[in-house]
């Protein structure tokens, strides 16, 4: 079965973003593929390169991105909520006149048109979060 996964929620304010992953995890695990992985509203803060939890919690964003790594996933950041928390890539930093960007490499920023592909291009989409 091919997958689409959108999370909504942020790495540590909710458990949706640590069921997402393990979600998508296992799927893979069984066989199944994932067409791409959307993150959106507070979701968009899985993909912050400048998160840095305590030795003893887990890494959420590294956790995310190991997996990506490990089976070449695409993940992607909605520019419009990733724009407003502040989640800048290097396009958006020259774009909005920011100094600086923070987007872990793994992921990559583009509109809601890439949440529709995968909904079109999946057989489920599973959503995390409200």
């Amino acid at each position: 079965m091919k997958f689409a996964i959108q999370v909504n929620e942020g790495p540590y304010q909710h458990q949706a973003a640590d069921s997402a992953y393990f979600f998508a995890k296992a799927a893979l695990e069984k066989g199944h593929e994932i067409f791409r992985i959307f993150f959106y509203h507070d979701g968009v803060n899985n993909a912050t390169r400048l998160t840095t939890p305590p030795q003893d919690d887990r890494n959420v964003v590294e956790r995310w991105a190991e997996l990506g790594g490990h089976y070449d996933l695409d993940m992607v950041v909605c520019v419009a909520a990733a724009q407003r928390r502040g989640v800048v890539d290097e396009g958006e930093a020259q774009r909005n006149g920011k100094d600086a960007t923070n987007i872990h490499p793994r992921f990559r920023i583009s509109g809601l048109g890439q949440l529709v592909e995968a909904a079109i291009q999946s057989d489920r989409l599973v959503v995390f979060g409200d």
